[in-house]
This record gives structure tokens, sequence and C-alpha cells, in this order.
């Protein structure tokens, strides 16, 4: 049986991508610090997958699995080096505690002139590919021949939501995991090393940049901006702000917005990513993913980073001429997003609050482009007590002020 190694153990990586390779034929193993989730996996060697939609609950058990520990280097490289394949889904922030062990197992790939070698690599950030592939040569400079031409940095683009497990959900099981149906992991076809391996659902394609773009503008876009009108009319959970036609509205049009943009950067039809607006917007309705506005919206310090999901949005829509009213009220209303517990977006809030919008831009989004003005008014219109339909209505003056052809 072929070996697949998933380094992190979180709801990606045992609800989306261990499952979609254990379902192809491969014995998977997860590498996790978390103790009690790999001493279940090495005693269970299965786990249950909840596939949820606000109909019901369908289980899929997900067999051939087994834990590594993450704190056993020596261990988590010789797995990699016995692996056909691999795969990361452990945060940004962590890619570069992790990039040692790897490249401990590539070492001994390459002392044993191994076959090439792919890493999936599952994390929410552009450049994602480039940026583990220099970590790991940091810590093997002598391979880094070898490493260019025989180690595959493939990016993915992971669409699948899978909510935050609470005990209850767990239902006693810390394996257990909660997902939607969706499940389709489109890859960098041209980032590949020898041939692509036949994988449930793996949809390799070129240039990948679509995906990349689509992912971020679109769907983290809509869902942040989503959180963020939701947060102003006093919603808990993501379902019942896109069930608030006003908020379905105002994201229905930063998606139009933002997919223009996107299909004049790709040179791509519209019809398609059009679609997959709408099929989002549907999917964000799940009421059993129960995803809360808190979490959708958390950390605008870097949601509304320079090219993250919204000012990237808007960057692009800049690039091409495209108009993106609906992407700037949600820019506005994302600096007011300041729930209990989320110290990045508070301190957002604050600075907003103390020194207006146009420098909160500046700092937090280094953004001075032709939106900036507009950004600002609805920030200000908020500020003073404008409604959520008000700041929509003046945002549908704005755009039908425009002279077209």
């Amino acid at each position: 049986m072929k070996k697949f190694i998933m380094y992190g153990a979180g709801n990606i990586g045992r609800g989306f991508i261990g499952q979609l390779f254990s379902q192809s034929g491969y014995s998977v193993g997860f590498i996790d610090i978390n103790k009690e989730v790999i001493g279940r996996l090495n005693s269970d060697k299965e786990y249950p997958v909840d596939i949820v939609t606000s109909e019901g609950v369908e289980t899929d058990i997900v067999k051939n699995v087994y834990g590594i520990d993450g704190t056993d280097v020596e261990l988590v490289a010789t797995e990699i080096a016995e692996s056909d394949i691999m795969a990361t889904a452990i945060g940004v922030n962590v890619l570069k505690f992790i990039a040692k062990p790897i490249a401990m197992g590539l070492k001994k790939r390459f002392e044993n002139n191994a076959k090439p070698f792919n890493i999936i690599i599952c994390e929410n950030l552009i450049g994602a590919d480039h940026f583990l592939k220099g970590l790991i040569k940091e810590q093997i400079p002598e391979y880094a021949d070898r490493i260019d031409k025989e180690i595959g940095f493939v990016e993915a683009s992971i669409g699948r939501m899978v909510p935050v497990m609470t005990e209850e959900k767990k239902q006693g099981n810390p394996l257990r995991v909660c997902v939607e149906p969706y499940n389709i992991l489109p890859v960098d076809k041209d980032a590949f090393k020898g041939e692509i391996p036949e994988i449930k659902n793996l949809y390799p394609f070129a240039p990948f940049n679509l995906f990349i773009q689509r992912k971020l503008f679109m769907h983290n876009m809509s869902h942040a901006l989503c959180a963020y009108l939701g947060y102003q009319r006093n919603y808990e959970y993501i379902y019942q702000a896109v069930a608030d036609y006003d908020i379905k509205y105002v994201a229905l049009n930063a998606l139009c917005q933002s997919a223009l943009a996107v299909a004049k950067e790709n040179g791509v039809e519209l019809e398609g990513l059009i679609s997959h607006a709408q099929n989002l917007l549907y999917r964000f309705t799940n009421v059993a993913l129960a995803d809360t506005v808190a979490r959708v919206g958390k950390d605008t310090i870097r949601k509304l980073g320079s090219n993250d999901r919204l000012i990237g949005a808007i960057n692009l829509a800049d690039k091409h001429g495209v108009s993106c009213e609906y992407l700037c009220l949600g820019v506005a209303l994302g600096m007011r997003f300041a729930p209990e517990g989320d110290e990045s977006s508070k301190e957002v809030c604050a600075f907003a609050k103390e020194n207006g919008a146009k420098k909160t831009l500046e700092k937090y989004c280094a953004y001075t482009g032709r939106m900036t003005d507009l950004i600002c008014e609805f920030y200000d219109m908020s500020v003073a007590g404008k409604s959520v339909e008000e700041l929509i209505k003046h945002c549908e003056t704005v755009v039908g002020k425009e002279i077209r052809v």
C-alpha cells in the first residue's frame, strides 16, 4: 500500500486531505504534537468524518490511518523519507517550525537516491510554495539543486469549510470532524515532479493563479464580508448573516466585482466564476456548520492586509479598472469589527476610532489607492450611526452614478 504523510492532524488534515488519500487507497500517517489525537489515531486506526448539511448528517469512516508524534523529529524524518507523497495543513505561522523535520526527511531520501517527491501545500498564503521551499533550502543548502529538480512544492486551494469542533460536535471522539459536502481539491498541475498521483477529487490545473485568486478574493473575501456586515446586525452565525437579504445582496455584488477582476487578470470567461459565486452563497447557508461571525471575521490585522481577501481584491480591481464599491463597504465595516476575545480586530478598531479610516488604511492595509475616499466615507457614515441599509443605499447611489457605455 502506498504511504501518504499529512503534516497536521487538524480539521483540514483529517476532514479533507487525509480523507481523500485514504479513499484513494493510501495508508495515511498524521504528524502532530497533540498527544491525545496521535494516541487515538494509533489505537483506533480510523476516525469519523460527519458530512453535514441543513438536511442531515452522513458519516464516512476514514480507515488505514495512524499517528506520528511531531516532537520525535527522527521518526518524522524517517516517515517522510519512506512515503510516496505528503501534504501540509499546519498553519502559515507554523511552517518555519516544520521546515527542519521535512528537510531531514528529504535528506534521507536523497541519500537513498529516491524518486521525485511532491509536497502538497494546503496553507492560506499566496506564494506558499516558494516560502516553504526557501525554508527547507536554508536547512539543507547542500541539496538546493536536487530540491529544485526532484521536489515538487504544489500549492492547493482549500475550499472545503470545516467549522471549529466543539465538544458537543465531537460526541466523545476527539478525532471526529464535521465538514460540508464540497470536497474538490484544485492543485497546481505545473508544480508536480514526476507523475501526478491519481487521487479522488484531485483537480490539477494550470496556470494555478486562477484558483489561488478565486479562493482568496472570492471565497475568503465574501466570507469575511458577511461576517463584518453580520456583526453590525448582531448575528452570531454566518448562516444567519447570509439569510439576511441585505447582506446577501452586498456579498453577491462584491463577488461579481471581484470575479470580474479575477477573470480579467487570468483571461478566463466570467461565467464559471459567477456560478462559483452563487455556489458559495448557497454553501454559506449551511446551518449544520454553525460557523460563527466572530471566527470568520477574526484577526482583521491579517484579513485587511494589503494582499489579503478584501484589500487584495480591491487592488486587483484597481489594476483592471473594475468597479469595487461593495468591496469598499466590506473594508469599512471590517474596521468596526471587534468581538470579544479578538485582540487583533480590537486593535484595528481602536486605531480607526482614534485616527480615522484613512490612517488605518495606510497603517494596516498599505492602501492609498483610488477607493480611499469612498472607504473613508462608508466608515464615517457607520460611525455616525447610519444603518447597514443606509450604507447599501449610498453604495447603490455611487454605483448608479458611474457613466458607462
